[in-house]
């Protein structure tokens, strides 16, 4: 396939309405979708030369829009919107080059490892949201697990869980990754945090339409005992005894690296999309260095955790980027043209 030149935007797409909620006119998107690509001559995505996948991890309204209790603000306090106004605009302008989209979505309840009912102190009190809890505060008791949560999640054994919290802990620990993080509730199943940002679902809708294809949804995080910000797998994957706590998710990976080009969008870049990368970076580097190059990272269409006074990843999400750009992969803006990119032929 020849080089591209950027499609126009649809006349529904309102740049106003990406940081809010409203429903999707399925019926009419859909009309407009089939005349739209035959205007533009946008063929079937099953007639890519290069496939092409668009990764968007976690652009959920928990994540993305103003008022929610985990919306990623960055440093400019309107971060998520920005990054979706950059991405809903790039899906539309290059209709035609994308494949298949793929939506990854964090799934939670009530009681897991990273809520605060999860915690109590001695006092009673659960932390409050973005509280670490070090291995040293599990060993000395400044953070046990709540009475209440073992009838829940012990199956019976309320020592066997205490033990597994001071063994999660220390795996972390060990391992260098973040320290345990209490978040606020997010990403609730069943709830509305849960859904895609509407301005992305119309977006990724309008995508299906006008090119027959398929938005596939993957869902993670649903396992209480673990934090998963990598969409590939949890953060601790075995048990103190060294059985499976959870398996690493080798399908969706060997799926998308089956792609000629891999774009990844999403939030937040500190902590879900840098992990997710990291964990496809391990799996390239067991398979072929080269394969690295055929994945490109929006950096305008990502934002690090920032709570003002509290915590700022984003020193942590830039490091880690520079880190992905020197094994090969490439950091490139929303807004370049895609035939500019390095090494592709879209």
């Amino acid at each position: 396939m020849g080089p591209s030149t950027k499609l126009p935007i649809p006349a529904h797409f309102d740049r106003a309405s990406v940081g809010e909620i409203w429903p999707l006119p399925y019926l009419e998107l859909a009309a407009a979708a089939h005349i739209w690509a035959e205007q533009h001559g946008v063929k079937l995505a099953a007639s890519d030369e290069t496939r092409t996948c668009l990764l968007l991890v976690d652009s959920q309204i928990s994540f993305c829009i103003p008022g929610f209790d985990l919306f990623i603000a960055g440093r400019s306090g309107r971060a998520a919107v920005e990054d979706n106004i950059r991405t809903c605009s790039f899906i539309y302008e290059n209709l035609g080059t994308i494949t298949e989209i793929c939506a990854t979505m964090d799934t939670h309840t009530a009681m897991q490892i990273f809520h605060p009912v999860f915690w109590v102190n001695d006092s009673g009190e659960h932390p409050q949201p973005h509280t670490e809890i070090s291995l040293e505060d599990v060993e000395r008791g400044a953070w046990r697990i709540n009475p209440a949560t073992d009838s829940i999640l012990s199956g019976g054994d309320p020592e066997q869980l205490k033990q597994h919290a001071h063994h999660y802990v220390r795996r972390l620990t060990d391992s260098g990754k973040y320290p345990l993080v209490v978040w606020p509730y997010h990403g609730m199943l069943g709830g509305i945090g849960h859904a895609l940002v509407p301005a992305l679902e119309a977006a990724c809708f309008f995508h299906n339409i006008a090119r027959s294809s398929q938005t596939a949804f993957h869902m993670k995080g649903e396992n209480p005992l673990t934090e998963t910000y990598s969409i590939f797998g949890p953060e601790v994957r075995d048990r103190m005894d060294g059985t499976p706590l959870a398996q690493r998710n080798d399908a969706l990976l060997q799926h998308l690296l089956s792609f000629d080009v891999l774009i990844i969008a999403g939030q937040a870049k500190s902590h879900c999309v840098a992990w997710t990368v990291a964990d496809l970076l391990e799996e390239i580097q067991d398979q072929d260095e080269l394969l690295a190059s055929k994945v490109f990272l929006l950096e305008d269409c990502t934002s690090a955790v920032v709570v003002p006074g509290v915590v700022d990843f984003t020193d942590q999400a830039d490091e880690a980027f520079a880190r992905f750009a020197a094994a090969g992969m490439n950091v490139v803006r929303s807004t370049t043209p895609v035939h500019e990119w390095p090494g592709t032929n879209l």
